[in-house]
């Protein structure tokens, strides 16, 4: 029989139901940024790394708190292993910048017929660092600016940032994951009363935009971070298909969603049938179900990234699934870490050695495909404490009560 949570409610029923959620949530303060410094800074006089360059985007806003976007133009900062963090930006820019500038510190500026690959070799020039010192770039940064960079020919040598600043943004402190867990709470909110409105005829696109305005109505300003919405033989594709689908009576509905929260990302997947389920796709979803439950279990303080994936997928080939990547059965990796980046360090994929640790936040998501017919993904989030793991929301209960 269908839950009552599913359809029965207009869009304006539902969304007068819901309200800001946000109020309380503390954004992240100066104190934490410095730590997040000192963090780093520790691991670089550890591992001889002269400095960091943290370009325009997450890497930025997570250690200095300035919030800039990526572009063709050099926009960032390098942190030393000792010292002040050093701004670099386009003259023209340097009063914006200091406007959103959370952490003290000069910013040097290059005007648009310079190179700011030549500045950036001067400052760490200035920095006194032994001759083939190592000096970190942004793993997010654009190949042209470390080609641009690798072009001065400064005696120094390039490596990949993401040593350090994986090192720090994967282990989420109290405060990030209370951002976390509002954020989930928000979206948890969110999906159910997307299934409150759902009737035969609607379309993806009507679901998608009712649930950017439903983020809205709980306090994410900017509505969705992002919105997968499918029906029937469309769940069947991981990440969707092109064209919009019509809802129709015993369609399987699957909704993956996020949204925003002072810069820290939510993200829940729920699956389950509008009408009647079949005997195939409620076995189907069963296993699913338990196959995230085995990932959670196997996830514990020290054990390997890797086996948590491990288990989900013994799971599915005790079901008759898989083995591996092959379908009918789990077509990707178990799950990924999330923070300011939706997907983001560590990944719960096969023989990832490195081991949980308390502050770890993780999806768990081992979506079976059958392919041509549907696909069922069910999307928590879990995150490690130190006596094991922790739900951000709880998981769904049977195909036909997606919402514990």
């Amino acid at each position: 029989m269908q839950s009552n949570r599913i359809g029965g409610k207009t869009i304006e029923q539902a969304l007068a139901e819901l309200s800001d959620m946000t109020k309380g949530a503390v954004v992240t303060q100066e104190a934490e940024y410095h730590a997040r410094m000192v963090k780093a800074q520790a691991y670089m006089l550890e591992h001889n790394i002269a400095a960091i360059y943290l370009n325009a985007g997450t890497n930025l806003s997570y250690f200095t708190g300035m919030r800039w976007y990526a572009s063709e133009r050099m926009v960032g900062a390098i942190l030393p292993a000792q010292g002040a963090v050093v701004y670099i930006a386009p003259f023209f820019e340097i009063d914006s910048l200091n406007d959103y500038k959370v952490i003290p510190g000069e910013i040097r500026g290059w005007q648009e017929h310079e190179s700011p690959y030549a500045l950036f070799c001067q400052i760490i020039g200035e920095l006194n660092v032994p001759p083939q010192a190592k000096v970190g770039i942004d793993e997010s940064t654009a190949f042209f600016m470390v080609d641009g960079i690798g072009q001065q020919q400064a005696d120094i040598r390039l490596i990949n940032a993401s040593e350090v600043t994986a090192h720090c943004r994967m282990h989420k402190s109290s405060a990030e994951i209370a951002l976390i867990q509002r954020a989930m709470d928000m979206t948890i909110s969110v999906h159910k009363a997307a299934a409150s409105i759902l009737k035969e005829g609607i379309s993806t696109k009507e679901v998608e935009a009712f649930i950017n305005q439903a983020h809205k109505k709980v306090g994410a300003a900017n509505g969705s971070y992002f919105c997968i919405v499918l029906f029937g033989k469309a769940t069947s594709f991981p990440h969707g298909v092109k064209e919009p689908q019509i809802l129709q009576k015993n369609d399987l509905v699957l909704i993956d969603t996020g949204c925003q929260l002072h810069g820290y990302i939510s993200d829940i997947t729920r699956t389950y049938i509008f009408g009647t389920a079949s005997e195939k796709q409620i076995r189907i979803w069963n296993s699913e179900k338990r196959a995230q439950q085995a990932a959670f279990a196997a996830a514990s303080i020290g054990t390997p990234c890797g086996d948590v994936d491990a288990a989900a997928r013994a799971s599915l080939e005790q079901d008759g699934l898989g083995p591996d990547y092959t379908l009918p059965g789990l077509p990707h990796r178990t799950g990924h870490g999330i923070g300011m980046d939706i997907h983001e360090w560590p990944y719960l994929v096969k023989n990832n050695p490195l081991p949980l640790a308390k502050g770890m936040c993780f999806s768990n998501e081992p979506m079976i495909v059958v392919t041509g017919e549907f696909g069922v993904r069910l999307e928590d989030h879990f995150y490690m404490t130190d006596t094991g793991p922790a739900w951000f929301s709880l998981p769904s209960k049977s195909i036909y009560e997606p919402f514990a």
